[in-house]
């Protein structure tokens, strides 16, 4: 049988060669609206991975609907750069589309000049906290106006379709939503009139770029907002805009950016949402593309081939690994680099006003660097430490054609990255490690475990560049009780070496911490599988289960000195670690200070005065330090070094990744 995932499909008229999607993802790159080298170069490294269409975008279509660092598609001005685009990416073997978009109330007055967003109603959100203006009749009309002139810019620019966006709790989601849309016109009230505005638009697009040109749609498949669209409505909708408006294909979406529900990160489940492109597959006769947590091609074949969706969306998939289609393809897919949905480079650094790039792959956003040369002086590299940091080093250094030999003092390479994996919903840390030991196992690189490197092995192998990638050790902060036999580290129950009480005290609100402290409440608490099991047969009701699922047999308790936990957590992980930290019943005392261990608790100091907190163990999660004393040794040999990932400053991952790729490639 022939793999499901690279059979072709059409979409209207449009021959796309296999089931791959990349979606539009906000990136951050454009200038002042207009395309740059650095998007296109982005798009067409991955049209040259093998996926079978690119959308890019959100492009803006007036000049209320983004910001300049949006794609332009609202004046003429923007088709040369949007073309180049396009020629890009089909000249690099995928189709081309653009996703369009208003963004309504969640743009913000401060990326508009002071000019007051707009909305079906003046309602607020909570991401922006600013009131929008309702949009009158002659908003309206202009409006649906510009999403079609937008759409005939697109067609103009060679693209092979246009893309709606219909969801995630922009301008037509608003319109479609009780939640938003409180108007007592046409345009509100009943579900037939908040469709009109999403069918309004499909339609006056359709009779701008012709019947053969086709239109999709990405729209919500549940908004996850209380008081908001579930399933039910928006399968109404799905309807009619295949029906009533003749879309050509839906690309099925999940919640909108305020919806408590987490979408894409790493607690996400690998095709999770595949439900609601089944819901809405069930009731149109076009092709539905499925979306979020979609990172790898056992997982895509198999929701097409269950007939869950007709295409997949691979977006921070392929920012991962452009050529995670090529590779699966070919039947290389042990090769691929898995997005392990951090969403440190993607989504974090859009925050920060950053264009995106990604803790997997260092390449991201720095295409326009060219491919790596070469090197005309081939040497001998001693990468030391096979964490995230030595093994990207490692592999850019023979990426460069130098000679590398990898040292780690264990017994298997990954570091770090072990203990990352730990807590629940973070097992995709662990699928990284193995990602980069495959990387380096294909490459040219010899690898030498259980190995420590001193002054005289360096004396013997005589390299001709050392790059000191040792890491960290965990910190043991003075407080009196430390020696205590009920004391452990945070990173030995990380490791699963040690064992833990009931009444569980964590020094340190850091990552670390929270970490910690998630991995131990879910002690006690039933699998997903035992879950299936008492649902299905009705053992149980499911608000029981629920507090079987969440509540297990340990009384943890976070200590931190400062004012809250988790603050170095990423921002789009940070909040819903937080949510699993009441979730699970895990207490926080914040504002205290750890002043001795006893054998039965922690004595703390906060502004209520002093107190002792019981515990049966103890756990330090109070930082780590550099591992670095090799330093002096290597810089009395007068061979040159670099020094990277926490060895030289305690960071994160990402920041371990890319300092190691950059060493590797400086050599």
């Amino acid at each position: 049988m022939r793999d499901p995932l690279f059979q072709p499909i059409k979409i209207n008229a449009l021959d796309v060669k296999n089931r791959i999607y990349m979606p539009a993802m906000h990136l951050g790159m454009a200038n002042n609206y207009e395309v740059t080298d650095q998007i296109i170069e982005f798009y067409a490294e991955r049209a040259r991975g093998g996926a079978g269409m690119i959308c890019v975008g959100y492009a803006t279509v007036d000049e209320l609907s983004g910001n300049s660092l949006n794609i332009g598609a609202h004046k003429d001005e923007f088709i040369p750069g949007l073309s180049r685009l396009s020629k890009a990416i089909t000249a690099a073997g995928a189709r081309s589309c653009v996703q369009i978009n208003h963004a309504g109330r969640y743009n913000m007055s401060f990326f508009l000049n002071g000019k007051q967003p707009v909305a079906p109603s003046a309602i607020a959100s909570r991401m922006t906290r600013e009131v929008p203006k309702a949009m009158d009749m002659d908003d309206i009309r202009q409006t649906i106006d510009n999403f079609a002139q937008a759409a005939l810019r697109i067609k103009k620019a060679g693209y092979d379709a246009v893309e709606v966006l219909s969801g995630t709790g922009y301008l037509i989601s608003e319109f479609l939503s009780p939640l938003t849309n409180q108007r007592t016109d046409e345009y509100g009230g009943s579900l037939e009139n908040r469709m009109r505005f999403g069918l309004d638009i499909m339609r006056a697009i359709r009779g701008l770029v012709g019947k053969d040109f086709p239109v999709m749609v990405r729209m919500n498949g549940n908004d996850f907002m209380p008081g908001g669209q579930g399933s039910g409505e928006l399968k109404l909708y799905a309807r009619a805009l295949v029906e009533e408006a003749g879309v050509d294909a839906l690309c099925i979406n999940v919640g909108w950016h305020e919806a408590r529900v987490p979408q894409i990160t790493a607690a996400v489940p690998r095709g999770a949402f595949a439900y609601l492109s089944r819901g809405i597959k069930e009731v149109v006769n076009v092709p539905v593309i499925a979306s979020h947590r979609i990172n790898d091609p056992d997982t895509a074949r198999e929701m097409i081939a269950d007939g869950m969706c007709d295409m997949v969306a691979m977006g921070r998939g392929l920012i991962a690994d452009p050529y995670l289609p090529e590779k699966a393809e070919d039947g290389r897919e042990e090769e691929i680099l898995h997005c392990i949905a951090c969403a440190q480079g993607c989504f974090d650094n859009l925050f920060k006003l950053k264009h995106v790039e990604c803790l997997c792959n260092p390449k991201a956003g720095y295409e326009c660097e060219g491919a790596c040369t070469v090197s005309e002086t081939p040497k001998k590299v001693m990468v030391i430490g096979g964490g995230a940091a030595g093994m990207n080093a490692a592999i850019a250094a023979s990426d460069r054609g130098h000679q590398v030999t990898l040292y780690e003092k264990g017994d298997e390479l990954g570091g770090q990255l072990y203990l990352a994996a730990a807590p629940p919903g973070r097992e995709e840390f662990a699928e990284l490690a193995y990602d980069l030991e495959t990387q380096i196992y294909t490459r040219d690189i010899d690898i030498c475990l259980g190995q420590t490197v001193d002054a005289a092995l360096i004396e013997k192998e005589k390299p001709d560049h050392i790059i000191l990638a040792t890491g960290a050790t965990p910190m043991t902060p003075p407080i009196p009780g430390m020696e205590l036999p009920h004391v452990v580290q945070a990173w030995d129950v990380l490791a699963d070496k040690v064992y833990t009480g009931k009444r569980v005290v964590i020094i340190g609100g850091g990552a670390v911490g929270v970490e910690t402290a998630l991995l131990l409440a879910e002690k006690g608490t039933i699998s997903g599988e035992t879950l299936k099991f008492l649902l299905v047969n009705k053992a149980e009701t499911p608000e029981v289960l629920y507090e079987m699922a969440t509540r297990g047999t340990k009384q943890i308790t976070i200590i931190e000195m400062i004012g809250q936990i988790g603050k170095d957590f990423g921002k789009s992980t940070r909040w819903g670690m937080l949510q699993d930290v009441d979730r699970y019943g895990v207490q926080s005392r914040l504002a205290a200070k750890a002043l001795e261990i006893t054998p039965t608790g922690v004595k703390v100091e906060t502004p209520d005065g002093i107190s002792e907190i019981p515990a049966d163990s103890v756990v330090l999660a109070a930082g780590s330090r550099s591992e670095s004393r090799l330093a002096e040794v290597i810089k009395q040999t007068s061979i040159p070094f670099d020094i990277i990932g926490d060895a030289k400053a305690i960071g994160m991952a990402f920041d371990a990744i890319h300092q190691g790729y950059r060493a590797g490639m400086g050599i």
